[in-house]
């Protein structure tokens, strides 16, 4: 399907036509998806919904959220890297967009050559949270505890090869200490067992962790970013705390490689719109997000940049699967 669309389109060209300039005049006529490689529930989930009513009211079609999770995001990657390029299967991707070419032995697209960038949202620092039951109140008594029991504590991650997994393995590695990993299938079961203290600790985001801090079911400990966050503002940075790990889950749009540069063009404009929106910055600022729109080029060169970064982290954490 995707070479005779190639193919229409060398024609339209040949006769003087723009095909996608054509098409993105009305695009678009029927509802868009927007596929998440995680369960519903997660934060990916709840920044892709916010996105996707307002692009719902700017273009005047349904922008339907669909969760295709597993394989640590390559499935519902490997089904828009081969769905058909007409703006009408997009993804909200995120970090393990950049950290799985370094993770798996292979995968069956390519996280460059396969898609087209539209634009970055934002990101959400990660924050060091414990079960309101663990004893620890503090980073140094969360290490002194580890180090008093090695390999008695756990803490969970949203599957291995994960920003929070190897946020976990940086923590653990620069405080010497043995904690067990615990993978899940993605943010909100992992959560949800860390709320219930099935889990230990976590590197999770403030985001989706906030009420659950608010309510006293979990602790938090530190921010993994270079900044306190604005809405938790006393709490320390782990820089502070004595070890400065780095870590944020982040967020952009992106099409099948191939949908044509004016559908492109629309999508980037429109999601610009949404993220000046007063009211979509607040909702995701006062969840912990930090909202840093980029456009399409943008975006594409910081995918390039994660992927160097955390292909160092993976190298040296020695993280591979099959």
């Amino acid at each position: 399907m995707k070479t005779l669309f190639a193919a229409l389109c060398a024609l339209l060209a040949l006769l003087g036509m723009d095909p996608g300039a054509a098409r993105a005049q009305d695009y678009p006529t029927r509802p868009v998806k927007i596929l998440i490689a995680f369960p519903v529930g997660g934060l990916l989930d709840t920044v892709s919904r916010i996105v996707g009513e307002k692009m719902t009211t700017l273009l005047g079609q349904q922008f339907v959220i669909e969760a295709r999770p597993g394989a640590g995001g390559t499935l519902a990657t490997q089904a828009v890297a081969r769905a058909e390029p007409d703006g009408y299967t997009l993804m909200m991707i995120n970090d393990n967009h950049s950290i799985n070419p370094s993770v798996f032995k292979n995968i069956p697209y390519d996280s460059i050559k396969d898609f087209a960038p539209i634009g970055f949202v934002g990101s959400a620092p990660m924050v060091l949270a414990v079960h309101a039951g663990l004893p620890a109140k503090s980073v140094k008594e969360l290490i002194d505890d580890a180090r008093a029991k090695p390999g008695a504590l756990t803490y969970g991650s949203v599957g291995v090869g994960s920003a929070s997994h190897l946020a976990g393995e940086m923590f653990t590695s620069a405080a010497g200490i043995k904690m067990q990993h615990v993978p899940y299938r993605g943010g909100a079961p992992a959560l949800q067992d860390l709320t219930a203290g099935h889990l230990n600790t976590m590197f999770t985001s403030a985001v989706v962790s906030m009420p659950h801090i608010e309510a006293g079911r979990l602790r938090a400990l530190a921010v993994a970013a270079p900044q306190r966050l604005p809405v938790m503002p006393n709490l320390l940075t782990m820089a502070e705390a004595g070890y400065p790990v780095e870590a944020v889950y982040w967020f952009g749009l992106v099409a099948p490689a191939g949908t044509p540069a004016p559908i492109i063009a629309k999508l980037e404009k429109t999601l610009a719109e949404v993220l000046a929106m007063p009211d979509v910055k607040k909702r995701l600022t006062d969840m912990g997000g930090v909202v840093t729109p980029l456009k399409s080029h943008e975006f594409g060169d910081y995918i390039r940049t994660e992927m160097t970064r955390w292909q160092d982290v993976v190298t040296k954490a020695n993280v591979k699967i099959e």
